[in-house]
């Protein structure tokens, strides 16, 4: 066993029960924007304490990612675009000038405190301030470290910077998404979130705690390279070995199946459905319900196989009749006979809906500028070490004296000094 598997002291999360699933970890985020800080977020609802490392006076560049911003009592614009707020609650913000001799070891300092941390910096660029993995493993072996670029560590693309959008490009996503070629609005498209960002912050998580589960049998940390490319080729599911199997590169479909018809969107007299009738007795009761029994007895769509191959002439007559009645006339309708369908809510819908409601995805926490700020919860219900929601994502800096008192033994007169000198 190595010294790092022992616990330094104070290392739970400050006032955080032990009943919290990881509550007895501590996190050191070096990320900014989106895939690494919603890792991070992730490890901070299941209890770990998330050290925030921002820029002096500028800090993530969400936090400028608006409007919408966070407004306070008065209804004027807070500092924190909602962006920001989406991807940072439950942490703790230090800033910190890491291109300066002080500021890195600081750096050095906590993550000797820490098991986790999470960077997002270009490649080889940690290196040049000794903080990347080899430099700070030597100081703490047991540490787990985390780095998340657009292309990986190696490769001819490592040094490129990785976006979102052009990530879903590039590894595929945006081929098999959005309407056929061959329709008006035809072409691809990206999804309307940051999905690869997101994603990437899930395997990170799940990487993370892989290696601490290795750590805590050994004592020895490890690396973990993430990159946004990689997720999203692994993403493809489905479509990737499709055409691994086939040599054949899937097209985009919308919002219809290549493989099911009536299996798509459907417009109402005042909205949109989802119809995904997955067999020959749901297509019945589907087009029953809407007083089209005829055209389960029609020999061309009575089965799917022939719906599929007659789907040009059978939607537009789907269409016809789904449009004479409103959507929740026809959710109504076609939950009473089993067919599967779900509404097309906008997100006004989705924070009013009762289900959402009752498994409380939305969330209120005290903020120090706005009084209240309203999020979105995290989807994790553990029965004996539920999530915590009991910190809103932080002000610029606002932990600074805190961290550094507790964790480093600063003095007042110490972080003055670094605070006059724009260390912190």
């Amino acid at each position: 066993m190595t010294d790092s598997f022992v616990e330094p002291p104070g290392h739970a999360a400050a006032g955080a029960p032990q009943s919290r699933a990881l509550g007895h970890l501590r996190v050191l985020d070096l990320t900014r924007v989106l895939a690494g800080p919603w890792c991070a977020q992730t490890l901070a609802d299941l209890g770990a304490d998330v050290i925030k490392i921002e820029r002096p006076g500028a800090g993530d560049d969400t936090r400028s990612w608006g409007p919408p911003y966070l407004q306070d009592g008065d209804g004027n614009d807070t500092a924190e675009a909602a962006y920001y707020l989406a991807a940072n609650r439950g942490k703790r913000s230090l800033t910190l000038d890491i291109a300066s001799a002080e500021g890195q070891q600081i750096v050095r300092d906590l993550a000797c405190q820490c098991d986790v941390v999470l960077e997002n910096y270009k490649v080889g660029q940690l290196a040049k301030y000794g903080l990347d993995y080899a430099s700070l493993a030597a100081i703490r072996p047991g540490l787990v470290y985390c780095s998340i670029t657009g292309f990986g560590q190696d490769g001819p693309y490592a040094p490129r910077a990785g976006y979102d959008f052009i990530i879903q490009g590039m590894g595929g996503f945006m081929s098999v998404t959005g309407e056929r070629d061959d329709l008006p609005g035809g072409g691809p498209q990206k999804a309307g979130v940051a999905i690869t960002d997101l994603m990437t912050g899930m395997y990170a998580t799940v990487a993370v705690m892989a290696a601490l589960a290795h750590r805590d049998r050994t004592g020895v940390g490890q690396y973990i390279d993430m990159a946004l490319l990689d997720v999203q080729v692994a993403m493809l599911a489905n479509m990737g070995t499709n055409y691994l199997a086939s040599g054949q590169a899937p097209k985009r479909w919308g919002n219809a199946h290549p493989n099911i018809v009536p299996y798509q969107t459907f417009a109402t007299s005042d909205g949109h459905i989802i119809v995904a009738a997955g067999n020959d007795g749901q297509y019945r009761k589907f087009v029953e319900a809407g007083g089209r029994a005829d055209l389960a007895m029609d020999v061309r769509f009575a089965t799917n196989p022939m719906r599929v191959r007659n789907r040009a002439a059978l939607v537009p007559l789907l269409a016809a009749m789904v449009v004479q009645k409103s959507r929740d006339t026809w959710i109504a309708l076609l939950e009473a006979a089993g067919v599967p369908c779900g509404p097309i809510n906008d997100l006004a819908d989705v924070f009013a809906n009762e289900q959402v409601k009752a498994r409380g995805m939305q969330i209120d926490l005290p903020h120090p500028s706005a009084g209240r700020v309203h999020l979105v919860g995290s989807p994790m219900k553990l029965s004996a070490t539920p999530v915590c929601h009991d910190r809103a994502p932080p002000l610029l800096g606002e932990h600074a004296d805190a961290i550094l008192q507790e964790l480093l033994g600063y003095t007042a007169t110490q972080i003055a000094d670094l605070r006059g000198r724009k260390i912190i």
